[in-house]
């Protein structure tokens, strides 16, 4: 009997010193680990990278520290790490399977941050969803329609469908189709359009504005304008080439063919 109560004050004389050293390594560790966090937020490299990005860096480093801690802490409490591993080997094949879409979403951000297809403040489209991207998360972006409606999107989708980003590129293109009765002098319509498309406000000499016949459908010629302006300034030079181009046309008598029709219409 004494060597069984001298057995187990031994045993617990040596667990109780394991527990009390894991205690001190997991409080020391918590306190390392937030001062590593606050060291982060201050490092420079870190401050010029984007907001976004600086989250997920400073959620990461943090996670994979404390992943450090638990493992360090159950190695000195002496639990083999081999049956610490099979459990989590098969917890994080659990979780995986039915967080597959989640999982998904993440590598999706992870890929975006890293080649950045587009970023906070660019007008996109993709997966059904126009916008101007508010903010970009680790799983979700958040666009924000013309119309002010909040749209969020699973990044897993952004990084499998095409994007088209209207903001990267400096200068951007405006298409326009005019509709023309073919009684018209096609030179005469060519030519002031080309001379609305040069006098609007904003459009770029270089490229050069372009203005030709681009269709014929039954009774109707089918012209196309288009122009270049800066980015920034599309949707004004849009509104100003679209109206300058209907006035001029206007002014030279060149009417389109339903106009036509509603003036035949009404004279009946």
């Amino acid at each position: 009997m004494k060597d069984f109560l001298s057995k187990c004050l031994d045993y617990g004389v040596s667990i109780g010193g394991k527990v009390v050293l894991a205690l001190v390594v997991l409080v020391v560790g918590c306190l390392i680990i937030k001062g590593i966090k606050k060291a982060l937020a201050k490092a420079d490299k870190i401050s010029k990278l984007e907001k976004t990005v600086q989250s997920f860096v400073k959620n990461l480093v943090t996670i994979l520290l404390y992943v450090v801690l638990i493992i360090s802490v159950i190695s000195i409490l002496g639990i083999p790490m081999t049956s610490v591993i099979t459990v989590l080997a098969s917890c994080g094949l659990a979780i995986g399977l039915s967080l597959q879409g989640a999982l998904s979403n993440f590598a999706g951000g992870l890929m975006i941050l890293i080649f950045k297809p587009f970023r906070v403040g660019d007008y996109i489209d993709s997966t059904g969803a126009e916008g101007t991207v508010r903010e970009i998360s680790v799983f979700y972006t958040t666009i924000i329609t013309p119309d002010n409606k909040r749209i969020t999107v699973p990044n897993g989708d952004l990084m499998n469908s095409n994007i088209t980003n209207f903001s990267t590129e400096e200068l951007r293109r405006i298409d326009l189709e005019f509709k023309l009765t073919n009684d018209c002098d096609p030179k005469l319509a060519r030519s002031v359009l080309l001379e609305a498309a040069e006098n609007t406000e904003h459009i770029q000499n270089e490229p050069a504005p372009f203005a030709h016949m681009t269709a014929v459908d039954d009774d109707t010629y089918i012209f196309t304008v288009r122009a270049w302006c800066r980015n920034a300034e599309y949707w004004d030079v849009y509104f100003a080439l679209l109206e300058n181009c209907s006035n001029a046309l206007a002014a030279h008598g060149i009417d389109d063919p339903e106009e036509r029709i509603a003036v035949r219409i009404v004279k009946e």
